[in-house]
């Protein structure tokens, strides 16, 4: 269980640099390949820590449950700028 709850960690910790800096990160999920532009990390109504962000080449954000990503690798690299939509707040 412990090995579990740093593996956790870890995580959130690749995560928070990948933000705190606004790098691309890229990590399976599900065995699926993600490149993807990390915003926030949070807890879902189960207590479950998820990613929220958008996936490369989409507008989209999407959510990612942590206990289905593997081999995460922050490409320093690769920055991004968050897209806010700016339009939908004037309307």
């Amino acid at each position: 269980m412990d090995k579990l709850k740093n593996n956790e960690i870890s995580k959130s910790n690749i995560f928070i640099s990948a933000i705190n800096g606004r790098y691309e990160v890229q990590f399976l999920y599900n065995l699926t390949p993600i490149l993807f532009h990390p915003y926030y990390i949070s807890k879902n109504k189960f207590g479950k820590k998820v990613l929220y962000g958008r996936i490369s080449n989409s507008s989209a954000i999407e959510k990612f449950e942590f206990k289905y990503m593997a081999n995460i690798k922050m490409l320093k690299n690769k920055k991004f700028s968050p897209i806010i939509p700016i339009m939908s707040m004037v309307s």
